[in-house]
């Protein structure tokens, strides 16, 4: 049986990879809708062999869909989100608006699939931040193992995490800096080309950005709220793909072998580390991929149990696009497409 599919921000980076990743996990689609706002009508996208118009998000109607991934600003989700899900379809959320909504399950599915037992609460699913998804695929199974006591993490994240026009604001500066000087900034707050900026989102009060705050309030959400959590969040100059530099404080015992082990034998998740010059991964490598890699796992010597790893995902992929269409697919696996389920 096949399923009426709905993108909602077809036209963006992340809602096109949603059209691609369900032709490429041969997702049973009947139908297939792209979903804009007005100034997008018509605009074609594409679908398998062909392309698909844009159809206006104002006039659509949702109760003709089975689910609706979304990739969207957290505002129009919080307009729109709602009156779909009240028209019947299930809402898989790419946007910030309902990640900590309590009666809205956040999921990663290698991480908290029964969650999804609550999806039809609100009829929406919430998408975690594309640097958290990366990093609690990694993290859940040493959890499991040894429970984690304290993470310190690092990211390294790619301008795509900004949408086309960071993407495109990287490509006309590093053009620039050999011509005629590269063109001030408009998207990000300093140059980002050849340049690394230790700011992503707002700052809050206590000197952390909201975008180092959801990192730890979802991975609490999703794995364990006893997780002491800190994050700097970094900008920088790569096109796509996130990595983390990641420092785990255990509970118990746990070896860089015994981890090595166990997160080869993880869903989700490739070890590639080798003490070589060449023996990890970079964000190049993982372009276009769907794995999570792990990289450099290795003790820690300056606390009584502790690991370093180095972690890197495609985040236009497993940080956004990928984990949605794996939602579906955890839906329809569990009968819970189309039919009301109380929680």
């Amino acid at each position: 049986m096949g399923y009426r599919v709905a993108v909602v921000g077809a036209t963006g980076a992340v809602g096109r990879e949603m059209l691609n990743i369900l032709e490429e996990l041969e997702f049973p689609v009947d139908k297939i809708h792209a979903i804009a706002s007005r100034k997008s009508i018509g605009l074609e996208v594409g679908w398998k062999d062909g392309v698909i118009k844009c159809e206006d998000v104002a006039q659509f109607d949702f109760s003709t869909v089975d689910v609706v991934l979304m990739s969207v600003s957290g505002s129009f989700s919080k307009e729109w989100a709602p009156k779909i899900g009240a028209a019947g379809p299930i809402v898989i959320d790419n946007s910030s608006a309902w990640r900590m909504d309590p009666d809205v399950p956040l999921i990663v599915p290698e991480v908290n699939p029964d969650a999804v037992a609550l999806a039809r609460r609100k009829n929406i699913i919430a998408n975690p931040n594309c640097s958290t998804a990366q990093l609690v695929v990694a993290l859940k199974p040493l959890h499991d193992a040894a429970r984690i006591k304290r993470v310190v993490v690092s990211t390294y994240q790619s301008v795509s995490g900004a949408g086309s026009e960071g993407m495109d604001e990287l490509w006309n500066q590093t053009k620039g800096v050999f011509v005629l000087g590269a063109p001030p900034p408009s998207v990000f707050p300093k140059q980002i080309a050849f340049n690394v900026i230790p700011y992503i989102g707002e700052f809050r009060d206590d000197g952390y950005t909201d975008e180092e705050a959801k990192m730890w309030n979802e991975t609490h959400k999703m794995i364990d709220p006893d997780i002491a959590l800190t994050v700097t969040c970094v900008r920088v100059p790569v096109m796509v793909g996130h990595s983390e530099a990641v420092n785990i404080e255990f509970h118990e015992p746990l070896d860089e072998d015994d981890a090595r082990d166990i997160l080869r034998e993880s869903p989700g998740v490739l070890v590639i580390d080798k003490r070589d010059p060449t023996g990890y991964i970079t964000p190049k490598e993982a372009q276009g991929e769907h794995a999570v890699y792990v990289s450099r796992i290795r003790n820690d010597t300056t606390v009584k149990h502790g690991l370093s790893m180095w972690v890197v995902s495609d985040n236009l992929r497993k940080g956004a696009a990928l984990n949605a269409v794996q939602i579906a697919q955890l839906l329809a696996d569990r009968g819970l497409i189309g039919r009301k389920v109380l929680a």
